[in-house]
């Protein structure tokens, strides 16, 4: 039997590591693109429970800049290695798309849901990238939840990063690596005895 090629390319993603990722990124309109296609996402209620906001050129560096100045704020005795390596974590792909969950409490929505549509947005946004030849790398690490960071990215009081998405053209061709068996993650429910 024939697999889809919706499953093909399901089959075939990859993460690149950040690192690795260099330019071109994608121009507007092919980012546009990729945005309305990472938007087709289940989203219970319509709320759009995220937004997204486009980091490149030298706001990269603006920001690992933060990173650095904020991880010395949080332990002035932070090694130097470990304030360098923050300052360089948005320095290799040419382009980062932050997806912020605006999330919305007391809805009838769960927050639950909310962060899962926001994290499906993550995902369709690799799958797109990658439709469009380029690699990507969906990371959080701790400036995903400092207070400081989100302030300092313009989020309000009920959005939170569901995560840096750092997208450019591959250096590598990453290898395929060890995948789950689904028949070991497979359990039937057959009812109560």
């Amino acid at each position: 039997m024939r697999t889809p090629e919706l499953l093909q390319a399901l089959d075939q993603r990859r993460s690149v590591p950040s690192k690795q990722l260099h330019a071109p990124g994608p121009d507007s309109a092919t980012l546009l693109r990729i945005l309305a296609s990472a938007s087709r996402v289940p989203d219970h209620g319509k709320l759009v429970p995220w937004r997204f906001i486009r980091i490149e050129g030298a706001a990269r560096q603006a920001l690992g800049d933060l990173l650095a100045a904020r991880t010395i704020q949080k332990d002035p005795a932070a090694p130097t290695a470990a304030v360098e390596k923050d300052r360089g974590r948005f320095s290799s792909a040419p382009l980062i798309i932050t997806v912020v969950a605006s999330l919305q409490p007391g809805h009838k929505v769960p927050l639950e849901e909310q962060w899962l549509t926001a994290g499906s947005v993550c995902f369709a946004l690799l799958q797109a990238a990658q439709a469009y030849g380029f690699g990507a790398q969906w990371l959080t690490g701790w400036a995903a939840t400092d207070p400081v960071i989100a302030t300092e990215l313009g989020l309000g009081p009920d959005e939170r990063i569901a995560g840096f998405m750092h997208i450019g053209t591959a250096a590598m061709e990453v290898p395929e690596r060890e995948r789950p068996d689904p028949a070991a993650l497979l359990t039937d429910w057959n009812g109560r005895d």
